[in-house]
């Protein structure tokens, strides 16, 4: 399983991946690393981190999902969000 943060400021990865290009590019290198799953975020749950409302959560996350399932259709994407919005969304980018 690989985990692929498209946020400005995760804890983990932040700002590691600026953009939907960069950010597949990223879960190309997983896939080949033998990831099956990648969990996909959008809102930073650092401490101190601000949330951020749905609709910036999906414009960040749902043109990654949509690349991600192009590119690799056997590849188990799952979406790391609170807000149901962000969920129907990435299910139906590919999710």
């Amino acid at each position: 399983m690989g985990v692929l943060n498209v946020t400005p400021d995760s804890f983990f990865d932040g700002d590691a991946y600026p953009d939907a290009p960069a950010a597949a590019a990223h879960a190309d290198a997983l896939v080949a690393a033998g990831a099956a799953i990648i969990d996909v975020g959008g809102e930073s749950t650092r401490p101190g981190a601000q949330p951020v409302d749905g609709e910036t959560e999906i414009m960040r996350t749902e043109p990654v999902i949509e690349m991600i399932h192009r590119a690799h259709s056997g590849v188990q994407l799952s979406i790391d969000t609170m807000k149901p919005a962000v969920a129907q969304a990435a299910l139906a980018a590919g999710a």
